[in-house]
């Protein structure tokens, strides 16, 4: 699945996966080197991008001589479990999202060197904004504008491009050194793209952060025509039907709400197709208690790696009275993530789950690199050539 065209930055990918930044930054970005401690990722990554650039290890064990020439951007998915409001809430000193200092002290050494990448992205899941009471943001932001980068940061959400609720926080860094295109930000938030509460995490930052603050403003999209419906699979791959006790079983696990959403469905007399989840809920005496919630807007709830049977989504199948559900297969979790079915799944049902759950949203990254990322290059490459001149 490599890329054709002609390359004219260059990138450096850690915690790549199965290179879903790549996916979308696109044939004008050639990924000079990649990175990710997952063997079945890693085996992922090399099927459809090749091998001659990727190295398996532990980011805290590779160092700068390991990285080649200067990239134009340097990208950094670092794992979300510790920032997560579904996680432990350990922060950037947990095992797993602590990793990011890892990949800072590399950056660090690329821009003692003299290598310093003009670009920068960061990208996680938007509790880092309010985790440990805003301190992990903050220790972020410091630590780009501390190394000589200006910063801004968005709300990307995948259903303004797919059928599925996936909001991320990217963090993007410009080198101090890199004329901005007018074009790339603007004087205040947008609600598109600046929540309330990274406006509110931005105005608590120090001072010399905020100096360096950049209010990026890429054109918003015109959002998703796609629905759910239109990427399930006709026949699926790796996984089965439930049987109809199976089916009523979830049914049966579902409030009075949920099942009210189902009925109204089968009044409309024609397929609808929609996810349900488990969840831990309280009942009325407080005591905690799985449910079966049922979502029917034409659009997926946010992949999730397969940890437990919870965090799976299944599908349901409308059409008056008849109710079918099954699991979500590989290439329909696949296809939400905005992979082509060109793209190669590893072939555990698992592992392309965890594959899909743990990445990026293709079209997202393709809105990021053609609207901001890529002009801002295309502005540092022109002044480059006039001062050269």
């Amino acid at each position: 699945m490599s890329q054709k065209g002609q390359s004219e930055f260059t990138f450096f990918e850690f915690f790549a996966g199965g290179g879903m930044a790549r996916a979308g930054l696109g044939p004008r970005w050639q990924c000079r080197f990649a990175n990710d401690i997952d063997p079945k990722k890693a085996e992922s990554y090399c099927r459809n991008w090749g091998s001659d650039h990727f190295k398996l290890s532990d980011i805290n064990d590779l160092e700068a001589a390991d990285l080649p020439d200067r990239p134009d951007l340097v990208w950094g998915s670092f794992p979300c479990q510790d920032l997560s409001l579904a996680g432990r809430g350990d922060g950037l000193s947990g095992a797993r999202s602590g990793t990011f200092w890892g990949f800072w002290n590399l950056v660090r050494d690329l821009v003692s060197s003299g290598r310093r990448p003009p670009l920068i992205v960061l990208e996680n899941v938007c509790g880092a904004i309010t985790s440990h009471g805003g301190r992990d943001f903050k220790a972020l932001t410091e630590a780009l504008t501390a190394e000589g980068y200006r910063i801004g940061a968005l709300i990307m959400d995948g259903s303004d491009f797919l059928p599925q609720s996936r909001p991320r926080l990217f963090i993007v860094g410009v080198a101090d050194s890199v004329e901005l295109p007018t074009s790339a930000f603007g004087p205040l938030p947008h609600p598109a793209w600046h929540s309330k509460a990274l406006v509110q995490a931005v105005h608590s930052l120090p001072s010399s952060v905020q100096d360096a603050w950049v209010w990026w403003h890429p054109p918003v999209p015109e959002g998703s025509r796609t629905t759910l419906a239109d990427l399930i699979e006709v026949c699926p791959q790796g996984v089965d039907w439930n049987s109809p006790e199976q089916t009523e079983y979830l049914l049966s696990m579902m409030s009075p709400v949920n099942r009210q959403k189902i009925e109204a469905a089968q009044q409309l007399n024609r397929l609808v197709v929609g996810t349900i989840y488990r969840r831990s809920r309280p009942d009325q005496d407080g005591r905690s208690v799985q449910r079966a919630e049922v979502r029917l807007d034409g659009k997926a709830g946010c992949l999730r790696t397969p940890s437990g049977g919870s965090s799976r989504q299944t599908l349901i199948f409308i059409e008056g009275k008849n109710i079918r559900t099954r699991l979500l297969s590989p290439r329909e979790a696949a296809r939400l993530m905005g992979l082509p079915d060109s793209y190669m799944l590893p072939i555990k049902y698992n592992d392309a789950y965890h594959l899909a759950g743990d990445g990026l949203v293709v079209p997202v990254i393709e809105h990021l690199s053609q609207h901001l990322l890529t002009p801002i290059m295309n502005n540092h490459i022109r002044t480059q050539k006039k001062e050269a001149a």
